[in-house]
């Protein structure tokens, strides 16, 4: 019951994100697919594994490549899927909870969060930079087979 609350909230705050971006109508429902998979996939592996920064990388990746692919697909940018996509991995209440600790001069705490929220910011930087490194490397690939038939 709780994987089913989570594709449910996950889904909505995507497509929500999606109306905020001013994505076109018809893309909304897409981003929110787009969301849910990528917020599903990190909640299924931080849970079993407790690797948070891993778990964000392989859902960041997982939102890049299906948004380089459903761009392609329907002719709209990649970033109408990607940025929606990613909304669910930012890690704002971290990043919330490291200013509230600097506050309280909790400076240990705040300095432990802090480098756990520039590591997952980081994962979510380097799964959508490598998603499209992915692309390019199936696009020469796909190239390439049509050259030589």
């Amino acid at each position: 019951m709780d994987i089913i609350g989570q594709l449910i909230t996950s889904f909505i705050a995507t497509a929500a994100f999606g109306v905020i971006f001013n994505a076109p109508k018809e893309t909304l429902v897409k981003c929110g697919l787009v969301g849910m998979g990528g917020w599903i996939i990190y909640f299924i592996s931080e849970k079993y594994t407790g690797e948070a920064v891993l778990a964000t990388l392989g859902a960041t990746l997982f939102v890049g490549i299906v948004s380089q692919e459903l761009a392609k697909f329907y002719k709209t940018p990649v970033i109408i899927f990607s940025v929606a996509g990613i909304i669910p991995l930012v890690p704002g209440g971290l990043a919330y909870d490291t200013m509230r600790n600097f506050v309280e001069d909790d400076f240990l705490q705040a300095i432990s969060l802090g480098a756990k929220v520039t590591l997952l910011s980081g994962s979510i930087a380097f799964g959508l930079v490598f998603s499209e490194v992915v692309n390019q490397l199936v696009r020469k690939i796909r190239g390439s087979r049509t050259l030589k038939v």
